[in-house]
């Protein structure tokens, strides 16, 4: 079998695969194919991987003798535009807001899994991309969110005075809310958490942070550890409440998701202009809407001197250890599929593989992402 890995979009610094990667697939018998600079932007040069044992060459080339595919998100377009019904792709391709590449994959006949619904269960955790790169973007948000802040994170005392430390809100305490919690935390930074979920709690204590709580939530534990849509009533009470708190807080960083749909609105215009001039509003969720009214995907804006930044891909400005996790999911994925031989062997009735396989023989077989996009 052949795995190639191809250069990704131009607004992607992360890689599918690093060379220790390529070390490990050729030891179970597997040959790779890496586009030429494919690893330059996570500090991979094409000399380390050649050492590796991969064959460097062109896109074209691979698409021609790869039969396994590998990618971070939606290939490139030509990539796309090249896909055969011999192909199976693997990457994370968010296809509820990404259906026209998935149409493109379902009509060339390829085979595609999409890791980004790579269920929450304690057999699937070694493969979960999506909390791999949580983890990269709360540390990043705070990181960031520190370095624009015109005040103090920590407590001051000297002789010039006392500085009172920073207070951070952090509206969702999935793995991004809890890995903010606790650099925010390390950093000094007085910590307030809101979540609908009552089972995050003992751990946002246990980080040091405060959590606020609306009674009247709506759970669902089948939801895979994401919050679920809630109820008129509840909306109007959550968005009070957050409006008290943020209004005191210098930052909010805003991880809050609903799984395959619009993220949910949390930070009001009326509640940014209400927060103190200098503030930071970091959203992380800004890719599928933002959890701020204010927010622009992609772009630092200033609203009435409070700073909003709408990023959801903080994981690619931390390119080498985001490329090395995402690999090691990819791995451990591959382990499903890849036989002692080195062949591809695809156990279709397996949930993991049912879970992810987004289209299959010209058809989309995904039960989940049908129901989505419905």
């Amino acid at each position: 079998m052949i795995i190639g890995v191809f250069k990704e979009q131009e607004n992607e610094n992360r890689v599918a695969l690093l060379p220790d990667h390529v070390t490990q697939l050729k030891k179970w018998g597997v040959e790779v194919c890496i586009e030429k600079g494919a690893g330059i932007s996570s500090f991979a040069d094409d000399d380390q991987y050649q050492t590796a044992g991969a064959e460097l060459t062109d896109a074209s080339s691979i698409l021609s003798k790869a039969n396994l595919l590998l990618s971070v998100s939606i290939p490139r377009q030509d990539i796309l535009q090249g896909i055969r019904g011999t192909h199976y792709l693997i990457g994370t391709f968010n296809p509820v807001f990404n259906r026209e590449a998935i149409e493109i994959m379902q009509k060339s006949g390829a085979t595609a899994f999409s890791l980004d619904f790579v269920p929450r269960t304690t057999r699937a955790q070694a493969m979960d991309v999506l909390s791999s790169m949580a983890t990269i973007a709360g540390y990043k948000a705070v990181l960031e969110a520190a370095s624009r802040l015109p005040r103090f994170f920590p407590m001051f005392m000297s002789a010039a005075g006392t500085i009172k430390p920073a207070k951070v809100l952090i509206l969702g305490a999935g793995v991004a809310g809890l890995q903010a919690i606790a650099i925010a935390r390390k950093l000094g930074a007085v910590v307030e958490v809101f979540d609908v979920r009552s089972a995050v709690k003992e751990e946002v204590k246990s980080l040091g942070g405060k959590f606020i709580e609306v009674e009247g939530a709506r759970e669902d534990a089948a939801a895979g550890g994401y919050a679920v849509e809630q109820s008129e009533e509840f909306i109007r009470k959550q968005r009070q409440l957050i409006h008290d708190h943020a209004s005191n807080a210098d930052v909010v960083i805003c991880t809050a998701q609903v799984f395959g749909k619009k993220a949910p609105l949390l930070l009001t215009k009326a509640t940014v202009e209400a927060m103190r001039p200098g503030s930071v509003v970091i959203d992380l969720a800004a890719s599928t809407g933002g959890n701020c009214e204010l927010t622009q995907n992609g772009q630092s804006i200033w609203h009435k001197q409070v700073l909003i930044i709408g990023k959801s891909n903080y994981p690619s400005e931390m390119p080498f250890d985001a490329s090395k996790m995402y690999g090691n999911n990819l791995l451990n994925f591959l382990k499903l599929i890849v036989n002692k031989d080195g062949q591809l062997q695809i156990p279709f009735d397996d949930d993991i593989i049912q879970a992810t396989c987004m289209v299959k023989e010209n058809k989309i077989v995904n039960e989940r992402y049908l129901q989505l996009i419905k």
